[in-house]
């Protein structure tokens, strides 16, 4: 591992060409039917920005943007939704069931948004630090709101512990031990992302993509990423980047410990990308992480901001788009590589250059308006976005 104040670096000794089939499960090909049957559903926007890969010598840039997700501002629906279905059908549709998690913001407020179309209860678990706004959005979903003494994990564990006392039903995407089914399904309902990129990069001839970066907290975005990607035969599967905070960078710790086994990060988990403020990886996310991901990059919340705002500065006529701070973390990841001459290998490894075509996923918009106003200098309704694809 190597790295800098303002960055860390792994490329993986454990990457396999082809992922083994015992680690990719199916296509969860009724996930992406049963979202678009879903009130509210449309195909989230595929934009290109031709001037941003220009910057970063680079053939196409793509982003996915999430922030429009059912009205909810990030893409977490797609899991919660899912699982949530999958807990349902098992129980019959009369049952009545109260739903707990853990979060920073926006897992919560999709599983409590799940909840309130099914008149269920939600409960939700946050840490100390979550940013009031986001704490606000839960609760107009219809949920409890319990806040936590402590960080992410700390409320996972909460949330833990109340719900078996109580008979709720966790729907946490992370897995620990006795606790993996659910995140799976939570994965598997992200691949809709994926599913749609593909469709509009195909109707646009935009042509595959050689390099994905994806912000990982405990690693169910990436994870499915990776899951999506190894099925795709006949095609060259992209290179992946797991993309963390410094602060918040269990990914890297694990994958750079002896073996490759799940370690705890090394920071504080403080990081302005509250998202990804996670200290352990998923349990059912890691093994295919370990198989899947080239390279493990932390970078700090500078490289986060600048990201954000060049986003919404819609430079050399771009696209605006409004990216909190974990939204904007892919990004972070790209700029980081493209720039620092410290990062030369890990920008080979990746096979960034004139011919790359990179995809990247904007999770979130603006779920904290008064920090989104103070590191971009816009509110964010200010920010106009326009829909490529």
């Amino acid at each position: 591992m190597r790295g800098t104040e303002r960055f860390r670096v792994a490329l993986n000794p454990y990457r396999q060409d082809s992922v083994p089939a015992a680690l990719v499960p199916p296509r969860a090909a009724d996930a992406f039917t049963f979202h678009r049957s879903l009130p509210g559903y449309r195909q989230t926007p595929l934009l290109a920005l031709p001037a941003l890969a220009a910057e970063c010598g680079l053939r196409t840039l793509w982003v996915k943007d999430e922030g429009r997700r059912f009205g909810l501002d990030a893409f977490k629906a797609l899991g919660a939704s899912w699982a949530i279905h999958r807990v349902m059908s098992h129980r019959g549709s009369g049952a009545r069931v109260t739903f707990a998690t853990a979060t920073d913001g926006n897992h919560g407020r999709a599983v409590a948004w799940t909840a309130r179309m099914l008149r269920q209860k939600a409960v939700i678990f946050v840490p100390r630090n979550t940013a009031p706004a986001r704490i606000t959005a839960i609760r107009r979903e219809g949920a409890e709101v319990v806040v936590v003494d402590g960080n992410y994990d700390d409320a996972v564990r909460r949330a833990a512990s109340e719900s078996a006392a109580r008979g709720w039903q966790v729907i946490s995407d992370t897995a620990y031990p006795g606790y993996v089914d659910i995140p799976r399904w939570i994965m598997a309902g992200y691949e809709t992302i994926f599913a749609e990129a593909t469709e509009q990069l195909d109707a646009a001839a935009g042509g595959s993509p050689t390099a994905v970066l994806l912000q990982a907290g405990v690693g169910g975005l990436a994870c499915a990423g990776v899951c999506f990607y190894s099925r795709r035969g006949g095609e060259s599967r992209p290179r992946v980047a797991a993309v963390e905070p410094t602060d918040a960078d269990c990914l890297l710790e694990s994958i750079a410990s002896p073996g490759g086994e799940i370690r705890e990060g090394r920071g504080g988990q403080c990081s302005i990308m509250a998202g990804l403020n996670c200290g352990t990886p998923s349990l059912a996310a890691w093994p295919m992480l370990r198989a899947g991901i080239d390279l493990f990059l932390a970078v700090d919340d500078g490289f986060a901001e600048e990201a954000m705002r060049r986003l919404a500065s819609g430079h050399g006529g771009d696209p605006r788009i409004v990216a909190g701070e974990s939204g904007a973390a892919g990004l972070a990841g790209l700029l980081a590589l493209c720039r620092e001459p410290a990062l030369g290998q890990a920008r080979q490894a990746m096979g960034l250059g004139p011919a790359s075509r990179v995809l990247l996923v904007n999770t979130e918009g603006a779920t904290d308006p008064a920090g989104y106003r103070r590191i971009v200098g816009v509110a964010p309704d200010r920010v106009g976005v326009q829909a490529a694809c």
